[in-house]
C-alpha cells in the first residue's frame, strides 16, 4: 500500500524507501570485535582461575576432630576437590570413617590431650603423604557450668583440648610446612570468642585464645604459611542438634538475624576458601559466620 497525503485539494503520493543497510546484518567495528575478544579471554581466564584455585589435587590435609561434625564435613569437601586427608580423632571409628572416603586417606585414633603423641602422629602423616599442605584444627569440647561452679578439671580439659592441643598440632604441622615452603592452617574458634555466653566461661576463654593465637602464628609464619580462624554460631552437627533441640533451640534461633543455625557444610565451604589459592592475601583473620548474631 502506497500512502497518500492530501495537501489542500491536491493529493500527494508518499513513497517510502527502506535504507539498504537495514536489510543486511549490522557489522561490528574493529574496536567492537576487539572488545568481544577481550571479554571472552577475561571470562576464560576467570573460569580457569577459579577452577585452579579450588583444585586441591595432589594436596594433603590433616583434620582434627575428623570423625564427625564440622571436621568430617571439611573432609568430604576437600576430598571432593581432590585432596588426600588424614583424620585425627579420639574415636576409634575414625579409621572406618577415613576408609569410607575412598582410597588414599588415613584415619588415626589419637588422644590430642596427650601432647607427646602429637608430633609423632603428624610426623607419621608426613611420612605417608610425603607432604603436608593443610591443617584444619576442628577438635574441641564444651563443658558447661556457671563460672562460680566450674571445676579445675573441667577448666583444664577445655583448655587442654581446645587451645593447647590446637597449638601443638599447628606447631607440629608448621615444622613440615615451613620446610617445604608453603602451607595453610584454619583454626576453628567460635562466636564465643567475641561474645559472652552464659555457662561458657572456660569455652569462651579457650576460643578467644584461639583467635589471639591465630594472629601470632600468622605473623610469625608468614609468608610461607597462612593462618586464619573461623568463628561459627551454633552448628547443626549431630551433637549440636541434640544439645539445641526443642524450645531452647527455637529461642536461640530467634536471637540470630538469619533465623537459623549454621550447617556443617557452610563452615566447610569457608574453610575451603581459606585453604585455597584464592585466599592467598588473607592471614591472621577471624572469619565470623554466625548469621549476624554478633553484630547486634
Amino acid at each position: 500500500i502506497v500512502p497518500t497525503l492530501r495537501v489542500g485539494m491536491h493529493p500527494v503520493t508518499l513513497r517510502v524507501t527502506q535504507h539498504r543497510d537495514a536489510e543486511r546484518p549490522r557489522r561490528h567495528s574493529h574496536a567492537e570485535r576487539g572488545n568481544d575478544q577481550l571479554l571472552s579471554k577475561m571470562e576464560s581466564f576467570m573460569s580457569g582461575f577459579w577452577n585452579q584455585a579450588f583444585d586441591l589435587t595432589g594436596r594433603c590435609a590433616v583434620i582434627t576432630g575428623g570423625a564427625a561434625g564440622i571436621g568430617l564435613a571439611c573432609a568430604h569437601l576437600l576430598v571432593e576437590r581432590g585432596a588426600r586427608v588424614a583424620l585425627l580423632d579420639r574415636d576409634p571409628a575414625v579409621v572406618h570413617v577415613a576408609a569410607s572416603l575412598g582410597d588414599g586417606h588415613l584415619g588415626i585414633a589419637v588422644d590430642l590431650g596427650q601432647i607427646g603423641q602429637i608430633q609423632r602422629t603428624i610426623d607419621s602423616v608426613f611420612e605417608h603423604f610425603q607432604r603436608l599442605d593443610y591443617l584444619i584444627n576442628s577438635a574441641g569440647v564444651v563443658l558447661l557450668d556457671k563460672a562460680i561452679d566450674v571445676s579445675e578439671s573441667a577448666w583444664d580439659t577445655t583448655l587442654d583440648i581446645n587451645l593447647k592441643a590446637s597449638f601443638f598440632v599447628a606447631q607440629a604441622c608448621a615444622r613440615h610446612m615451613l620446610a617445604q615452603g608453603s602451607g595453610r592452617i584454619v583454626n576453628l574458634a567460635s562466636q564465643a570468642a567475641v561474645i559472652g555466653l552464659d555457662r561458657h566461661v572456660a569455652y569462651c576463654a579457650s576460643k578467644a585464645a584461639i583467635v589471639g593465637m591465630t594472629k601470632v602464628l600468622a605473623m610469625e609464619w608468614a609468608p610461607q604459611i597462612n593462618v586464619n580462624a573461623i568463628s561459627p554460631t551454633i552448628v547443626e552437627t549431630a551433637l549440636g542438634k541434640k544439645a539445641w533441640a526443642g524450645e531452647v533451640g527455637e529461642k536461640a534461633k530467634l536471637q540470630i538475624p538469619a533465623g537459623r543455625f549454621a550447617q556443617p557444610e557452610e563452615i566447610a565451604g569457608l574453610a575451603l576458601y581459606l585453604l585455597s589459592d584464592a585466599a592467598q592475601m588473607i592471614t591472621g583473620a577471624n572469619m565470623v559466620i554466625d548469621g549476624g548474631y554478633s553484630i547486634q
